[in-house]
């Protein structure tokens, strides 16, 4: 059984081995939680690239100690050129299509996140970026070990990706998924980035990289241009917030689906129940979930979109309708529209008490698999979330997609502060809400509130069912009761990375942390 990771110096933790020692190498070092997350976010693209890249968005939560938390919002603007009537010449009226060219629309924003994460190192100064990025341009240039999770994905995605352009020459083998533990060569990912390290974050964006970029999609039939490159800018926020009884959550704002997060933890705050892992604690989590996707469904997209701020629909008076809304001994039926998408999450403390949550993604697996031949730049398909139909996600210049992402973080009443996530597109707020509640307000162990069986209401990993998944090993009186009060139950093998690819970072006011990661995943929690 894995056990907490417990230390005196800083934690870290990641689902894939090699970016947990990756970041943890850079605060035995002496770095920063800023810093070992942006090397563990460039090494991760690299080992785990089925997840995510250097082609995708991502999202930070930075909290220094006794400083309020700031959110940086790395997520892509559409080209300007793409509209429902430039898809509708392209013969795609009603929909973008999910793979290829067509479906790289949104500038990748992950890399420039990079660059604002550390200017907000106290003075701007600390470790060199080249030094930073080493790990990452050694492993793509000398080749990593494929893992299984990888090998797994790609065969069950091959249709779709195979003839996708530059795609197969980099991450298959004559034509057919890696073997498990096969060799991967990622060269022109590895000269890509070490030229980011030379040149600095900009130059993805306005130099040479981004030139290269910007033809090589033009000539693939993407709508993104070198100016959609050049307009790009990592965006610093305030995050959204909400007060509970057990102390203050931040998360995200829109586009991601940071406020169902919030909106289901602050919800169940609210039911009031004091069992953990029975049918009150689980039922209530899944209304309490239905009733936040409702919300968002309705509500949420590109921020200057929205008819109002996303931190209004977190106000006492909506939280108390939502919670008011749910019977707590009858399921309300349930079809909706799911949310996909595949990603990284990673947590980091350090020593002098910053606490780091943060997310990098492609959205579905490879993203839209356009894979550039000179980079190795595997592209995002982000852009595929917008809707052509009138709404606060309309496809429209220079507007940002619906996000599943959201990285989440908690300061407790007593002083501790917890930093959560997980991949998993629709099942990120649920497997959000799950950590939490078992281990803030129920007394879980953190590792075991990762490791303890857990659920998913709706769609991931490319499953179209609505149904209520519960792994197998959960209690059977439990999900007895489950189907009784009405909910469609599919069981779901153990420890099914159906459920995602968890983990927490726990940084206590006495000064020792703790690292939990997921079984599910391929990955490692560490404390120094």
């Amino acid at each position: 059984m894995i056990e907490t990771a417990l230390g005196l110096n800083g934690a870290f933790t990641a689902p894939h081995r090699i970016a947990t020692k990756v970041g943890a190498d850079v605060l035995e070092a002496g770095g920063s939680a800023i810093e070992a997350m942006v090397a563990a976010a460039a090494a991760i693209a690299v080992v785990y690239p089925h997840m995510n890249s250097i082609g995708g968005d991502g999202f930070w939560l930075i909290r220094r100690k006794g400083q309020a938390p700031v959110a940086i919002s790395a997520c892509g603007q559409a080209a300007g050129l793409a509209t429902p009537e430039w898809y509708a010449a392209q013969g795609h009226a009603s929909a973008i299509p999910a793979r290829g060219a067509l479906a790289a629309l949104t500038v990748p924003g992950t890399v420039g996140g990079w660059g604002a994460a550390l200017a907000q190192r106290p003075g701007g100064t600390g470790m060199a970026l080249a030094d930073l990025l080493a790990p990452a341009i050694h492993l793509a240039k000398t080749g990593i070990a494929v893992t299984r999770n990888q090998s797994d994905t790609t065969a069950e995605k091959i249709d779709g990706l195979r003839d996708v352009p530059g795609f197969a020459p980099i991450y298959l083998a004559n034509g057919q998924a890696p073997a498990t533990g096969s060799k991967l060569l990622q060269t022109a990912l590895g000269q890509t980035l070490g030229a980011i390290a030379e040149n600095g974050i900009d130059s993805y964006y306005r130099g040479d990289i981004a030139a290269t970029h910007a033809q090589y999609l033009q000539d693939m039939g993407s709508p993104l241009r070198l100016g959609d490159f050049h307009a790009y800018q990592a965006q610093v926020q305030k995050p959204l917030e909400i007060a509970t009884s057990l102390g203050t959550l931040y998360n995200m704002g829109p586009p991601t689906q940071g406020m169902s997060s919030l909106a289901i933890l602050g919800v169940f705050d609210r039911l009031n129940i004091d069992t953990p892992e029975g049918f009150a604690h689980i039922h209530g989590l899944i209304e309490a979930t239905k009733q936040a996707f409702i919300l968002r469904n309705a509500e949420l997209g590109d921020p200057a979109n929205m008819r109002k701020p996303a931190q209004d629909w977190l106000d006492d008076a909506t939280l108390d309708q939502m919670a008011a809304n749910i019977d707590m001994a009858r399921a309300l039926p349930w079809p909706h529209q799911a949310k996909a998408g595949d990603t990284i999450w990673m947590g980091a403390a350090d020593k002098d008490g910053t606490v780091v949550s943060f997310i990098q993604s492609v959205f579905w697996e490879f993203g839209s698999g356009l894979t550039c031949p000179d980079t190795g730049v595997v592209f995002q398909n982000r852009g595929a979330g917008f809707s052509m139909a009138p709404g606060p996600n309309q496809l429209a210049p220079g507007r940002r997609p619906f996000h599943t992402l959201n990285p989440a973080l908690a300061v407790l009443n007593d002083g501790r502060v917890l930093s959560y996530g997980t991949m998993g597109g629709e099942g990120q707020p649920q497997t959000q809400a799950a950590v939490f509640s078992r281990y803030a307000q129920f007394g879980t162990p953190l590792q075991q509130a990762i490791t303890a069986p857990r659920w998913l209401l709706g769609k991931t990993w490319g499953d179209d069912t609505t149904s209520l998944k519960i792994e197998e090993n959960a209690d059977a009186a439990l999900i007895n009761a489950l189907r009784a009060a009405g909910h469609q139950v599919e069981l779901t093998p153990a420890f099914s990375s159906l459920m995602g690819h968890a983990g927490a970072v726990l940084a206590h006011p006495d000064g020792h942390f703790e690292a939990a990661t997921d079984p599910r995943s391929d990955g490692m929690a560490y404390a120094l």
